[in-house]
């Protein structure tokens, strides 16, 4: 898979990413209910967090998602949606999304890692 790196989408490696992203949860969840808006500084760093694993995990010079990108390691309207994200960290909707984003990319990747074993 040139497309992909293997040892970026390893079930050990997703899951601590994944458990990052888990651990960011509450806080941003919390300053959302309390309508607190340092909610955007927490979500810039999950919003990092997502940008900087997809981009390792694709084999790929770019240093940022852009409009024309092309990851495998995303999915479906995955590009789209992460600008729509990145556009308005602050709003509730958008962190509901980069949510789904998280949950559906993590899928992502074990449909990838079968691939590549089969290859």
């Amino acid at each position: 898979m040139s497309n992909v790196r293997v040892e970026a989408i390893e079930k050990e490696r997703v899951d601590a990413w994944f458990r990052e992203w888990e651990a960011m949860q509450p806080k941003i969840e919390e300053l959302h209910t309390a309508r607190n808006k340092a909610v955007k500084e927490q979500m810039l760093e999950a919003i990092t967090l997502y940008e900087n694993f997809v981009l390792h995990a694709s084999n790929t010079t770019s240093t940022a998602i852009e409009a024309n990108s092309e990851l495998i390691c995303m999915p479906i309207n995955g590009v789209e949606r992460f600008l729509f994200i990145k556009a308005k960290p602050g709003q509730f909707a958008c962190y509901r999304q980069l949510d789904e984003l998280f949950k559906e990319t993590k899928k992502r990747m074990a449909r990838l890692r079968a691939q590549a074993k089969k290859a």
